[in-house]
């Protein structure tokens, strides 16, 4: 865990018995990418394209996916790039061949991956919250 990382508290609480429980999950909130991300929507909840992986990527930590050259990858934002830091989509990988990483999203490298199919341009720019950078 890096200095700027903290970890999220874990705990469930039943109200009444029987009734409700609220339960956290474990995780930490990791150093943030960047401070804006651009989206197809202002909820960055619709798919912005389709993309194909031109090599593979070994995440260096749980922010990140890992992708296998060939794989596709639905892409749901990108990171408005800060600085010297690089360029990072936000999206899930998609395939027969790597069921295990289906429907994990995280962040990958947006030279790593050549867009197939646009679905909708990426032109909302949100700011990014803690939960972006979140990892369980």
């Amino acid at each position: 865990m890096n200095g700027n990382s903290t970890g999220a508290q874990s705990c469930c609480r039943t109200f009444r018995p029987g009734l409700v429980a609220i339960c956290a999950v474990h995780g930490i909130f990791m150093d943030r990418l960047a401070s804006k991300k651009l989206c197809a929507d202002d909820e960055c909840v619709y798919t912005i394209s389709l993309a194909r992986a031109q090599e593979d990527y070994n995440a260096p930590d749980c922010r990140f996916i890992n992708v296998k050259k060939g794989q596709q990858i639905y892409v749901y934002s990108k990171l408005v790039k800060e600085n010297e830091a690089g360029e990072f989509w936000a999206g899930s990988v998609y395939g027969d061949r790597h069921e295990d990483e289906m429907g994990t999203v995280g962040y990958f490298p947006s030279n790593l991956v050549e867009e197939q199919h646009v679905y909708q341009e990426a032109t909302k720019e949100v700011p990014t919250t803690d939960i972006d950078f979140f990892c369980e």
